[in-house]
């Protein structure tokens, strides 16, 4: 029995031709980056192209990409450069800078700026409605909110929400920004290669990771308009312009470069997966139904088109993954970077409360998923549901 591998929010897996340019790189342009003799221009050129194929996909000057080792430390320095020079605070200061950012977003995030409240930043938090999207109207109050308080450094958004699917009003929240002179970060982690760039348009600062486009694990990029001065949160060489000093990988740049270069037509590729989606959401209901279980959808509003979040009444999501499992299908019941936990997910119990946060399974198709893949998966659901009302 073959695996179905519906679980490609998570990772996706490296595409022939990132395995082919990393294979020859590997082999062929080994040197360090920051040599000047043969070896290292060579392998310097690698990692040039890289920067410029991270910027062409999300619309950006490549003079002004940092490459990262992934999503996580892109989002970190994202939030870190618009407080570094207040922090910490003088004793006896008034905090003075603020930052407005959603409970929704992915655990990089939010568990930076639980640290930046920490050190003395005001945070204001946003809630999503149950929808699964953030309130421009939420947003536009907490910055009324934080500005009474602080200077207002930044505003923080996901362009697709990671577990949901949820597709975020950045272009609205981009305006009210513009208006207001505040910098927005936008986390397109899971929106480029997936949707069109207006997902993340009018942002400030965008992050991205290479092994959710089908490229290698262990990079990313942080990209930034030319108007913005980036601080670093690591010490060391000149690499990066200071900003990631340690040497490039000239072989994953490899794979990040290929990669992104294909991710600038996945759009297409996705959108074709929502007819997939829908069908196998509408097995799954049958399934629940013929179980005597009726399934939730988590995240009502507009979705990238092939991600789909549920409930299962009567279970724990990490049991009912871990039941598929043994069935062979692979998917998750929250970020796979909070993977291992017992606690609810955060982002759904923020939508809808932690109990049926605790039931919720997500399931993300990809570029190769089939329509047999989905009725199949579907068929094994069933036997896992029905093996329980047995």
């Amino acid at each position: 029995m073959s695996v179905l591998y519906l679980d490609w929010n998570a990772t996706t897996p490296p595409h022939p031709d990132v395995v082919a340019a990393m294979t020859r790189a590997a082999s062929e342009v080994w040197g360090n980056p920051a040599s000047v003799h043969g070896p290292g221009r060579r392998a310097k050129s690698l990692v040039e192209d890289a920067r410029e194929a991270v910027a062409a996909l999300v619309g950006l000057d490549a003079r002004d990409a940092v490459l990262t080792s992934g999503g996580t430390e892109a989002n970190n320095l994202a939030l870190w450069h618009a407080f570094a020079d207040c922090l910490p605070p003088r004793a006896g200061r008034e905090r003075r800078a603020a930052l407005v950012v959603s409970r929704i977003e992915h655990p990089s995030v939010v568990r930076m700026a639980e640290h930046l409240g920490e050190l003395g930043v005001v945070v204001a938090w946003v809630g999503p409605s149950p929808s699964g999207a953030v309130p421009v109207e939420a947003v536009a109050e907490a910055l009324d909110w934080a500005a009474a308080q602080a200077e207002v450094r930044l505003v923080a958004m996901g362009a697709v929400n990671h577990e949901t699917g949820v597709i975020q009003p950045v272009g609205a929240v981009a305006a009210l920004c513009r208006a207001r002179g505040v910098p927005l970060f936008v986390d397109a982690v899971q929106a480029v290669g997936k949707l069109a760039p207006s997902a993340w348009e009018g942002a400030d600062l965008v992050s991205l990771a290479a092994h959710k486009i089908r490229g290698p694990k262990g990079i990313g990029a942080l990209v930034t308009r030319p108007s913005v001065r980036l601080s670093r949160m690591l010490f060391g060489g000149s690499q990066e312009r200071g900003l990631r000093p340690g040497t490039q990988d000239p072989v994953a740049c490899a794979g990040l470069a290929v990669a992104a270069e294909r991710a600038r037509s996945g759009p297409a590729r996705y959108e074709a997966l929502g007819p997939l989606r829908d069908l196998l959401e509408g097995e799954l209901l049958r399934a629940g139904e013929g179980a005597g279980v009726v399934p939730l959808r988590n995240g009502a509003g507009e979705r990238a088109p092939h991600v789909l979040n549920m409930s299962w009444p009567g279970w724990r999501g990490d049991e009912l993954c871990a039941a598929l499992d043994l069935e062979r299908v692979a998917v998750s019941s929250g970020s796979a970077c909070s993977a291992g936990t017992a606690e609810p997910s955060p982002v759904l119990s923020a939508m809808v409360g932690e109990e049926r946060a605790l039931a919720a399974v997500r399931v993300s198709l990809g570029e190769e998923t089939t329509v047999e893949d989905v009725r199949e998966a579907a068929s094994r659901w069933a036997r896992v549901l029905g093996r329980s009302r047995g």
